[in-house]
């Protein structure tokens, strides 16, 4: 059975969003962008989690997605993160998406509401009945407090136009209900679980270690696609350790823009209420980074 997200398969880095001096910093931002499609990422997911779109003012929100489609001009898939709690405010995001060049729209289950299932499914069927454009569920429950159950996403991938789910349950047996119950392209939503879920029969990730060593993830993810198992489980091996630094020292993005910072590549500034790493935790991402091979400050 074929899959009709398969436009998204591959590598999607679910971008950081760079500040300076309490600004959106668009130079680094155009940067990042150009960096990440020189090493070969499939598609690049402004304005999710890792980018602090809790942060964003509506204004920002609409500019960081306008200039990655703009910076990107075809040449990798724009995912964009267009999700709310809101179904009316989901909406007018995902329009301005479809209207900035986006090829789809990245959308977070409610959060902090705590719909019942026939709430999510509603959500998700206005949104995608108002704005044609592919729409890619992101279920973390972890953040948002509630699960969407598998049997709910599977009636929601018979809509045409929601053609996969970003699994960030953490669940094997929930990605297995969705590839053996819909024909929803199902991307990892944690990059530890990226080569597990490609076993199942995954397409690839959106990814957070993207930011600092796309090139080594997009070559996992290829391993795994072409069936070379011995080499993707190397690599993802190697990775491993950099991946659970990422979500382990401190809430996302708090260690990636941590290491942005120690191998000079950008500010690494945050937005309230997110603070910076800790000094301990500084030192022990430091010996990931060098102990991965990377040449830090």
């Amino acid at each position: 059975m074929g899959r009709k997200g398969e436009m998204f398969r591959g590598v999607t880095v679910a971008l950081i969003t760079p500040f300076s001096q309490g600004t959106v910093d668009e130079a680094a931002l155009r940067k990042l962008v150009d960096d990440l499609i020189a090493a070969g990422v499939e598609g690049l997911a402004p304005c999710g989690t890792t980018g602090e779109s809790p942060t964003l003012s509506h204004d920002e929100h609409d500019r960081v997605i306008d200039i990655v489609c703009e910076q990107s001009a075809g040449r990798a898939r724009v995912m964009a993160g267009t999700g709310s709690n809101s179904t009316a405010e989901a909406i007018r995001l995902t329009r301005h998406a479809k209207a900035a060049g986006a090829d789809g729209a990245l959308i977070v289950s409610p959060y902090y509401n705590k719909p019942m299932q026939e709430g999510f499914y509603e959500h998700y069927k206005a949104i995608a009945e108002a704005v044609d454009l592919p729409i890619v569920i992101y279920n973390i429950p972890g953040r948002s407090a509630k699960n969407i159950e598998p049997d709910t996403i599977n009636r929601l991938g018979e809509l045409e136009n929601i053609v996969a789910v970003k699994e960030a349950t953490g669940s094997m047996d929930q990605a297995s209900q969705i590839l053996a119950g819909s024909d929803l392209t199902v991307l990892s939503g944690d990059d530890s679980l990226t080569l597990p879920l490609m076993s199942l029969g995954g397409s690839g990730v959106v990814s957070v270690v993207g930011n600092i060593v796309p090139a080594d993830v997009k070559q996992m993810v290829d391993a795994a696609a072409s069936g070379n198992w011995d080499q993707a489980r190397a690599l993802h091996f190697k990775l491993f350790g950099l991946c659970r630094d990422m979500l382990s020292l401190a809430t996302n993005p708090i260690p990636v823009k941590a290491a942005v910072e120690l191998l000079e590549r950008g500010s690494g500034d945050l937005r309230l209420p997110l603070t910076k790493l800790s000094p301990e935790g500084m030192a022990s991402l430091q010996r990931t980074l060098t102990n991965y091979g990377l040449s830090t400050r």
